[in-house]
């Protein structure tokens, strides 16, 4: 297996990095790119605020009750667009939360302090348990994703709020594929599609597909009802259009999650085991489960994503980055991934055997039984040739990045599963 010899991140990450002649890989040079002095942030801020009124007028013209609409699950990122849509850009949003039933506590406290600090109305559709573990399950098999409805639910739901409010722009954070692996730099000014929804966020099924599939025996159409997305017609009439405002604004993260903290009171998990950030995805508890399914299908996960930003950021080196991947990522069984398995009605042996067929074969190989073996992880490519070359120097210490403890007081713990 090929590594970035700057990062940490393995030719096989989905969807494809691009290595250059030098080892490093594409989004380690997107990063570089973003991170250039000869980026006038400003000059795009005022572009964006320019698009913002035009898009508040088109709102007015097709009688809409709100400027825009805002995907939020309550974390940092949506702690963050709000605050720039409302207090910088000066916009009413709508926020739109598809509630994929394995919240943790600290998710729903965050939620519940965005609509209080900024004083917004929200729309949320919450899914029930029953659908959710059916639709896991069956996802599970089929794609390797048990959290395919919250990927659904998420990039399809405010799109049907849009159609139905006829508020003609849907405001996103960063585009994932982007800000990691370099898929697209900021002159493609990159926007919300269709099509990288369906074929990438969905992994290929509509709805429809699943309705039509043979081997569904008990999914239905109510069980589906925010994955459907609106007629073509309805989105081109009203002009509905998705950006994201990682294409004018720096975007980052860690600068941004502490001034959330410090300021709104956003709320970080208090310790993690599957990676050292405490600071994303603190809304999904089973999102350490979900990190060890990717691992088990490619033999990386969200550690590796962590690891190779802060090396970009130089914050830490690879060696050091290795080692945090080695700590919470190498050979790391999620302790919650029992409580995954006891509500799915799972054993651990089924869930292996779902996601056998799944399995990259360039980095895992079947032995005797169902024991698989990884053949390959960056820790064995801490001396490959070139990577001094491409070493980037240390600007400042990594810093970790924690709230403070808010559940004192409460009667629940953290740790806790709850469906609303």
């Amino acid at each position: 297996m090929k590594y970035c010899k700057r990062c940490c991140y393995p030719e096989n990450t989905k969807p494809m990095i691009i290595f250059g002649e030098d080892g490093v890989c594409s989004g380690c040079k997107a990063f570089e790119e973003r991170m250039s002095v000869d980026i006038n942030w400003n000059e795009k801020s005022d572009e964006l605020k320019e698009m913002l009124n035009d898009y508040k007028k088109q709102a007015e013209k097709n009688d809409a009750p709100y400027d825009c609409i805002i995907p939020v699950s309550g974390g940092k990122d949506s702690h963050y667009q709000t605050y720039l849509v409302t207090q910088v850009y000066k916009l009413k949003p709508l926020l739109v939360t598809y509630n994929h039933s394995y919240n943790t506590v600290v998710g729903t406290r965050n939620l519940n302090n965005l609509i209080e600090q900024f004083g917004c109305d929200l729309v949320r559709y919450n899914t029930n348990p029953k659908t959710a573990k059916k639709l896991s399950k069956y996802m599970l098999s089929k794609v390797g994703d048990m959290n395919w409805h919250y990927h659904a639910g998420v990039m399809t739901f405010p799109i049907q709020v849009a159609a139905q409010y006829k508020i003609p722009l849907i405001v996103w954070g960063e585009h994932g594929d982007s800000y990691l692996i370099g898929k697209h730099n900021l002159d493609d000014k990159v926007e919300f599609t269709k099509k990288h929804r369906q074929e990438h966020l969905m992994r290929g099924f509509e709805p429809e597909d699943i309705l039509a599939d043979p081997e569904n025996k008990d999914i239905t159409k109510s069980d589906l009802a925010p994955f459907f997305y609106p007629k073509d017609e309805d989105i081109l009439s009203l002009g509905i259009r998705g950006i994201y405002l990682a294409n004018y604004n720096p975007w980052n993260q860690q600068e941004f999650t502490r001034d959330m903290i410090k300021r709104f009171g956003f709320e970080t998990f208090q310790n993690r085991q599957t990676t050292f950030n405490l600071y994303e995805k603190v809304d999904d508890f089973f999102q350490d489960t979900h990190n060890y399914l990717k691992y088990l299908k490619f033999g990386y996960s969200r550690c590796t994503d962590h690891a190779s930003l802060e090396i970009r950021q130089q914050r830490i080196t690879r060696e050091e980055g290795i080692e945090l991947i080695k700590k919470h990522e190498h050979k790391v069984r999620p302790k919650n991934l029992d409580v995954f398995l006891k509500f799915m009605e799972m054993t651990e042996d089924q869930f292996l055997e779902s996601i056998d067929h799944l399995r990259d074969n360039s980095i895992w190989e079947k032995r005797s039984g169902n024991n698989w073996e990884l053949l390959d992880w960056v820790g064995n490519h801490i001396d490959d040739d070139g990577v001094d070359d491409v070493r980037l120097p240390i600007k400042e210490k990594l810093e970790r990045i924690i709230s403070p403890d808010y559940s004192k007081g409460h009667s629940f713990r953290d740790e806790g599963l709850i469906f609303l």
